[in-house]
């Protein structure tokens, strides 16, 4: 299925050129596990911690730094692509909008020297993570967030990733 992933950049910070084209891999991949079969739009902002901080507080009321934001357009049910009720599609398009992404590849840096991870590891798996939020997943409880880590695992691993769940 063809997706429609636009990817944007702001903040100054140059590796988000080099993820360009794992960044959709990653989305692609994510909507395609979860067997999306409707051409769907999706917008990744690359951008550094002061431009996530931004949209933290703008839009979260949190004012700090994280790793990545989602932010759905669509309504789940249940998490899943099965669990999408009453789709809205673009009628210019015929693309349905799931969402927006929006990333630091500063902080993703961070974390994968701090968890031992390449770059492209930490970045990945902040993508499908972010993009399973998109599909109405949540880590709201134990068990839930342990279900994005497997499907997130999985995934990395379709990629070529060597992951510790094996």
């Amino acid at each position: 299925m063809k997706h429609n992933i636009n990817i944007q950049h702001s903040g100054k910070h140059t590796a988000g050129e080099i993820f360009t084209k794992i960044i959709k891999q990653a989305v692609s991949s994510a909507l395609q596990f979860e067997t999306v079969d409707l051409p769907c739009a999706v917008n990744v902002l690359i951008g550094n911690d002061k431009v996530i901080r931004k949209y933290n507080r703008d839009y979260r009321g949190i004012d700090k730094v994280t790793d990545v934001l989602s932010f759905p357009m669509q309504i789940f049910q249940k998490p899943g692509w099965g669990g999408c009720q009453s789709p809205e599609f673009d009628e210019d398009t015929g693309e349905l909008p799931l969402g927006d992404i929006v990333i630091s590849m500063e902080r993703a840096e961070e974390q994968a020297a701090e968890y031992g991870n390449t770059p492209e590891y930490e970045t990945v798996y902040l993508i499908i993570h972010s993009t399973l939020h998109l599909l109405g997943y949540d880590h709201e409880n134990k068990i839930n967030e342990k279900a994005m880590h497997i499907k997130c695992e999985k995934v990395m691993q379709e990629m070529g990733f060597k992951t510790d769940d094996k």
